[in-house]
């Protein structure tokens, strides 16, 4: 399902094809899963995809910008683009499915940058009052708007944002 996807996109992904791949009929497909969405679902779901690591030095900011950039890169590379805009198909045709995807791709991200956030206000460098999970929020809406038009931020914008956050997170 990844290699249609990066091939040719989400929209060009068929039942039809699927099943032809696979080397069964369309009712078998049909039987196990109702849409092209839910088969990317659990594909995904299933499967692993790369994700960066938040770097932990002694500089905050230039841990999340060396992070937001490698996501940003990564979420400009063609198979990314079609997952990103695949699963905003999954999250509309099945919230169930779509807050499991949510979790798992989401979920590492969120907890990296929240413990790092954590750290950070531990040693004084960001407020006690930020919520970590909202940052994190922030930098997933921005490395999956990246991926939905299929094109990294580039160093000036990750710069951009992250000066801006740490602005607004800093112990003052």
């Amino acid at each position: 399902m990844r290699a249609a996807l990066a091939a040719d996109g989400y929209a060009a992904v068929t039942i039809e094809g699927l099943a032809a791949e696979a080397e069964v009929s369309k009712q078998t497909i049909y039987r196990w899963w109702p849409s092209k969405a839910e088969i990317l679902g659990e594909a995904l779901l299933e499967g692993a995809l790369p994700m960066p690591s938040l770097p932990v030095t002694d500089d905050l900011a230039a841990d999340l910008r060396a992070w937001f950039s490698a996501m940003s890169v990564q979420a400009g590379h063609g198979t990314s683009v079609e997952v990103a805009r695949a699963l905003i198909a999954v999250t509309a045709t099945d919230a169930e499915l779509g807050a499991a995807l949510n979790a798992k791709l989401a979920g590492p991200i969120i907890e990296q940058i929240v413990a790092r956030l954590t750290t950070a206000q531990a040693a004084g460098e960001v407020r006690a009052d930020v919520d970590a999970a909202a940052v994190a929020d922030q930098f997933i809406a921005m490395s999956s708007y990246a991926a939905l038009l299929g094109r990294p931020l580039d160093e000036k914008r990750v710069d951009a944002v992250v000066d801006g956050l740490m602005r607004g997170i800093r112990m003052r």
